[in-house]
C-alpha cells in the first residue's frame, strides 16, 4: 500500500501552456492529484486543449480552497520565494503533502502562508516560471526518496520507443 500522497496546488493559474507542463510533471513524478484555485484557468483553457490527455490519469480538478479538508496528516507546503522561508535543498518532504504553488504574476495569500507547516523556496537568481519550479520541487522530493526506483525496467518503460541506448559496462 502506497503511504505517500502527494497533490500539487496551483494559485489561480493563467496559462494553460504552464498547467499542461505542470501535469506532464505530475505524471512523471507520480502525483496523486493536481488542484486549481481561481478563475482565470478554466476561462483560457476553454481556447486551448494541452491538459486533456494528462488529467485523464491524474485528477485536475478546481477548488474553492487547498486547506478545506485536507486528511489530518498532510502538511501543508508552500513553495515562494518568501522571506524567512527554507531553501529547497534543505528541507526534508513529508510523506503526505499539499505543495501550494503562488501564480505567474503573483504570490501565495499571507493568510495561506501563515496556515503552512512549512514554506520553501528555490534558491535560484531571479524566478522561475510555474511550471519550471514544480518540476525542481518534485525532482528534489523524488532525488529525497529511500525508495527511488532505480532499475533499467524504468529506464525502458519511461523512454521513447526509438531510444535504444545502453551504457558499455
Amino acid at each position: 500500500m502506497k503511504k505517500s500522497h502527494v497533490t500539487v496546488g496551483l494559485t489561480n493559474p493563467k496559462s494553460p501552456t504552464n498547467v499542461g507542463a505542470v501535469m506532464r510533471a505530475a505524471g512523471c513524478y507520480q502525483v496523486d492529484e493536481v488542484k486549481y484555485t481561481g478563475q482565470r484557468y478554466a476561462k483560457a483553457a476553454k481556447f486551448h486543449t494541452d491538459t486533456k490527455s494528462a488529467a485523464r490519469t491524474i485528477p485536475l480538478t478546481f477548488a474553492e480552497s487547498f486547506l478545506d479538508d485536507l486528511d489530518p496528516d498532510t502538511q501543508i507546503v508552500c513553495v515562494e520565494l518568501a522571506e524567512g522561508a527554507v531553501p529547497l535543498p534543505r528541507f526534508k518532504h513529508p510523506e503526505k503533502a499539499i505543495y501550494i504553488f503562488g501564480p505567474e504574476d503573483g504570490s501565495i495569500t499571507q493568510d495561506v502562508a501563515d496556515r503552512a507547516d512549512h514554506v520553501v523556496y528555490v534558491p535560484t537568481v531571479g524566478c522561475m516560471n510555474l511550471a519550471a519550479t514544480v518540476n525542481v520541487l518534485l525532482y528534489d522530493r523524488l532525488a529525497k526518496s529511500e525508495d527511488m526506483d532505480e532499475s533499467d525496467e524504468l529506464i525502458r518503460s519511461s523512454r521513447d520507443n526509438r531510444n535504444h541506448l545502453l551504457v558499455k559496462s
